[in-house]
């Protein structure tokens, strides 16, 4: 397996696919997924010409299953340390939803060169957490019962969240596709109980609204408009007026997991930012 060793010693597993001298993008998974989550959107990429590089967060899929790390700050330390093994220049940075928290703390203290533009898919920022100054957010209890959940029976919580609300196919009508459930329980199933326990607080007490306002390179935040895991009216329609140059996509009925049920129209307007000035 390719592998690259972070700061601290955690092996982390990655993909690198394409001309090594094309624009490189690089994705950046959900919770509790890997880099095989993005694979219609690296094949993707790949036949237009780009360098596409994935990898597995610390504590999921093949990365080493460590107990410490599990924060936003160590997350977008491996990145630098990823980018900086591969030496990828003038990246296109694409994250969704825990992915996206990870990309724009990254983002925030890139080195110069490094980074062209960034993408944010039903991404995590500004905040998650319903607090005092953020009392349109999800309350604690919420995580609190995916903390519960988790411990209790992993594996049938994650069937629960793949054939429910993840992909918006607990709406009716919706027209449901169970290879997408059963590829997200693998890939949830495939990382360590304990990184992904706590990559729960990662996810939603994390403020990124210091690291929004720092990234000055062009952002595109994608985001259904029918997303029962992050709602877009306390993160995308929040964070895009936070960074110096940033759009926003609504998707009318879509859900999360828009990327994935949607890839003809996601992959069409990533590809219109990313070859675009």
């Amino acid at each position: 397996m390719a592998i690259i060793t972070a700061s601290d010693g955690t092996c982390l597993f990655y993909k690198d696919w394409g001309p090594r001298d094309a624009q490189p993008v690089m994705f950046h998974h959900g919770w509790p997924l890997s880099a095989d989550d993005w694979d219609t959107q690296m094949l993707f990429f790949l036949q237009h010409g780009y360098r596409v590089i994935a990898h597995d967060r610390r504590g999921h899929g093949r990365s080493e299953q460590t107990d410490i790390g599990n924060d936003m700050s160590t997350y977008a330390s491996d990145v630098a340390s990823i980018v900086a093994a591969l030496d990828l220049l003038d990246a296109v940075h694409i994250g969704h939803s825990t992915g996206g928290g990870e990309v724009v703390r990254y983002a925030a203290d890139a080195k110069r060169g490094r980074i062209a533009k960034v993408v944010l898919i039903g991404a995590i920022p500004p905040l998650m957490l319903q607090s005092g100054p953020n009392p349109g957010g999800i309350p604690l209890s919420v995580f609190d019962g995916f903390r519960a959940a988790l411990t209790g029976n992993r594996a049938q919580f994650y069937r629960e969240v793949a054939s429910g609300p993840f992909y918006g196919f607990n709406r009716n009508g919706a027209e449901v596709n169970q290879g997408l459930i059963d590829n997200w329980w693998r890939q949830g199933m495939s990382g360590g109980a304990k990184a992904q326990y706590d990559c729960i607080a990662a996810f939603s007490e994390t403020d990124f609204a210091a690291d929004l306002e720092a990234i000055d390179v062009p952002v595109l935040f994608l985001h259904g408009e029918d997303d029962q895991i992050v709602p877009i009216e306390n993160s995308a329609a929040k964070a895009v007026r936070l960074v110096r140059d940033g759009r926003l996509k609504g998707y009318p009925g879509l859900s999360h997991g828009l990327f994935a049920t949607h890839p003809e129209l996601i992959n069409a307007d990533l590809l219109a930012f990313v070859q675009g000035d």
